[in-house]
């Protein structure tokens, strides 16, 4: 087991902190955000807004051509590409991103997983994966060797259904029986990536270096698209220049705290992820001061 620390908001302010005044959003972070389907577009919205809400400068959501309506209406703020045109994920068209996500509400099928294995052989940035993302590979490629082979920094972040499927691709036994901390480490070490059990004391871990349990959030968080929020807030984070491992830590904090904020107007038993993005800019102004 690896050694085990808390995420406070100390660690977290050595991180995140004031803009210099010549700033531009280039320099802000380019984020690319491969999510949504029909019948899911919610899905993008959601992880879009974490993203522009969490400091990103830029964001494009990859989504199929029928979401572009919705996306440019709720979230003006993003730019949209047609996913199905592989041109748009080569190493060249992928090296302007601070960071890339992928998953939410994507649906679990073999063309977004082969979109994920062109991704990790085309980037070597920071790649959140999460959702669907997840549950593609766990079809397809069941010993995650695109991601143990790829140069990227990448974050997993499932939940414990995810973390579930994860463990009986490597046949392991389920995180009710491992416990989280044990469960998400042995992902990490199976996988080589950067691990995010979400849940009650999230758990974040990189199992050859160390382990860290956050300690913002609430029960209120239990709520549909809270995760799809957590995958825009960590790859704006790391979009910033936060290396992958602490940018998984600090993107965790901070949506816990939003989501902490939120509690406190809407309540823990209706606050959605809605109330969660929209609490983010709260959480990090409390964080830096502005």
């Amino acid at each position: 087991m690896a050694e085990t620390g808390l995420i406070t908001l100390e660690y977290v302010n050595t991180l995140i902190r004031e803009r210099p005044e010549d700033i531009h959003k280039g320099q802000c972070g380019r984020v690319l955000i491969a999510a949504g389907t029909v019948g899911m577009a919610g899905a993008a919205v959601l992880s879009v807004r974490g993203a522009l809400k969490s400091g990103a400068g830029l964001v494009r959501a990859a989504v199929p051509g029928e979401l572009f309506n919705i996306l440019q209406t709720a979230v003006p703020q993003a730019t949209c590409m047609d996913r199905s045109i592989p041109d748009g994920f080569s190493r060249r068209s992928l090296d302007i991103y601070g960071s890339i996500a992928v998953g939410p509400g994507m649906g679990a099928d073999e063309e977004n997983y082969l979109l994920i294995e062109r991704i990790l052989k085309n980037y070597d940035g920071t790649v959140v994966i999460d959702a669907d993302g997840i549950n593609s590979i766990c079809i397809y490629d069941e010993d995650f060797s695109a991601v143990r082979n790829c140069s990227a920094d990448v974050i997993l972040t499932p939940h414990q259904g995810e973390a579930d499927r994860i463990l009986e691709a490597f046949g392991e036994d389920k995180v009710s029986i491992l416990g989280r901390t044990e469960a998400a480490e042995l992902i990490s070490r199976r996988t080589g990536a950067c691990v995010l059990l979400k849940g009650n004391g999230t758990v974040v871990t990189h199992a050859e270096e160390s382990t860290y349990i956050n300690t913002t959030g609430n029960p209120g968080m239990a709520t549909g698209g809270s995760g799809d929020v957590l995958t825009g807030v960590i790859a704006a984070i790391a979009a910033s220049g936060i290396p992958a491992f602490d940018a998984a830590k600090t993107g965790a904090f901070i949506h816990g705290m939003a989501g902490d904020i939120a509690a406190e107007t809407a309540g823990q038993w209706g606050m959605t992820a809605v109330e969660i993005e929209e609490a983010l800019p709260a959480a990090l102004k409390k964080i830096i001061g502005k």
